[in-house]
C-alpha cells in the first residue's frame, strides 16, 4: 500500500554517481535490500548511461534486475535519451525518468542534448513504452532540472519552464517533476513553481520534487512543497550525492532526517526509521572514509518518540 507521503531513496543513483569511488556491486546490491527492508517502497538504483562517462553506474544493469526481485519495491532508473530507455526497459525497470535540464546551457553539458532533442527522445520512449505488453509499461517521468536556477545560466524565464513542462506531458510522459539541481530554491519559490507548473500541466501530472540541502534549505523546501499538496519526496541516505555537471550543487536531503521530521509530524511513511538508521552501516563499509551527513543519525532519536498516528492529531485537532 502507498504510504500517505513517498519517500523516493535516489542514493544508489544521484548519490553514487557525485563520488569518484565506485561502490562494489554486491555492496550496493545489500543496500538496497536493506533500504527495502527498512520499509523505503521506492528506490532509484542507477542510470543507464555510457561506463566511460559514469563508470560509477556500469552495473546498473544487474542492479536493476536484482532489485525487480525485491517484493513490494518500485525500481526507479534514470535515463539520459531513447537507448537508455531501452536498456532500462529490457532490464524491467519499473519507472523511468528523463531530464530535461530548463537550462539549454546545463543540457547541453549534462545531456548533450537541446531541449527539442530532449522533446524528441521522450516522444520516442513513450512510444516505445506503449508497444510494450500491458503489464510491462513503466511509469514515465519528465525531470525539470535546474527548474529554480542554473549556474550556468541563473534565472530561467518561467514562461520557458511552463512550456517545456508542457511538451513533456504532450510528448507522452505520465507525470513531470521538479529538480532543484543547483541547489538554489527557496521554500516561496517552491510554492510558487508549484503552483505555476500545475496550473500549466494539472494537479494530477506533477507530485513529485527532487530538493537539495546545498544552503540549507531542504528541509524547510519538503514543508513548503507538502504545503502545496506534493506527496513524493527524493532523498539520499546519509545526504550524499549532487549533480557532477553543476558546479558547486552538492548535497541532496538526508533520507534519515526526512524521515524522522516526517513522523515527527505524524506523516505515514511506511518506514521503520530504527532499521534505515541501521543501513548507514552498510554504505560506509562500501564507502570508507566518505563523509555521511545527517542530524538524526548523530543525535539519535529523541528518548520516547514514537512515530504519531496521523489518524490520532487529526482527531485531536478537531
Amino acid at each position: 500500500m502507498r504510504p500517505e507521503i513517498l519517500v523516493s531513496e535516489v542514493g544508489p543513483r544521484d548519490g553514487l554517481q557525485s563520488i569518484d569511488r565506485i561502490m562494489p556491486t554486491e555492496q550496493k546490491k545489500a543496500w538496497i535490500a536493506a533500504e527495502a527492508a527498512a520499509g523505503v517502497c521506492e528506490i532509484e538504483v542507477g542510470s543507464f548511461v555510457p561506463p566511460k562517462l559514469l563508470p560509477q553506474m556500469a552495473d546498473t544493469a544487474e542492479i536493476v534486475e536484482f532489485a525487480c526481485t525485491i517484493p513490494g519495491l518500485a525500481v526507479a532508473v534514470l535515463v539520459p535519451n531513447l537507448r537508455g530507455a531501452e536498456a532500462a526497459i529490457k532490464s524491467g525497470a519499473h519507472k523511468i525518468t528523463l531530464p530535461l535540464s530548463v537550462s539549454e546551457s546545463h543540457s547541453l553539458a549534462n545531456l548533450r542534448r537541446t531541449h527539442d532533442q530532449v522533446i524528441e527522445d521522450a516522444r520516442a520512449i513513450a512510444a516505445l513504452i506503449d508497444d510494450q505488453p500491458e503489464g510491462k509499461r513503466p511509469h514515465f517521468e519528465g525531470s525539470l532540472s535546474t527548474v529554480f536556477g542554473c549556474t550556468l545560466e541563473g534565472a530561467i524565464p518561467l514562461p520557458q519552464i511552463l512550456s517545456l513542462a508542457e511538451r513533456l506531458m504532450q510528448a507522452g510522459c505520465d507525470e513531470v517533476g521538479l529538480s532543484d539541481t543547483t541547489g538554489y530554491a527557496d521554500p516561496l519559490a517552491v510554492r510558487a513553481m508549484i503552483r505555476a507548473v500545475r496550473g500549466a500541466v494539472g494537479v494530477k501530472a506533477l507530485t513529485g520534487i527532487h530538493l537539495h540541502n546545498t544552503r540549507g534549505l531542504g528541509l524547510a523546501n519538503v514543508l513548503a512543497a507538502l504545503d502545496e499538496g506534493l506527496d513524493t519526496i527524493d532523498s539520499s541516505l546519509g545526504g550524499i550525492g549532487g549533480c557532477p555537471f553543476a558546479p558547486g550543487a552538492s548535497g541532496n536531503i538526508v533520507t534519515e532526517d526526512l524521515v524522522f521530521m516526517l513522523q515527527a509530524m505524524g506523516l505515514q511513511t511506511g518506514i521503520d526509521l530504527q532499521k534505515l538508521l541501521e543501513v548507514r552501516k552498510i554504505l560506509a563499509e562500501g564507502l570508507p572514509g566518505e563523509p555521511l551527513y545527517g542530524f538524526t543519525p548523530d543525535a539519535g532519536l529523541p528518548l520516547g518518540f514514537v512515530p504519531e498516528d496521523q489518524e490520532k492529531i487529526k482527531e485531536a485537532a478537531k
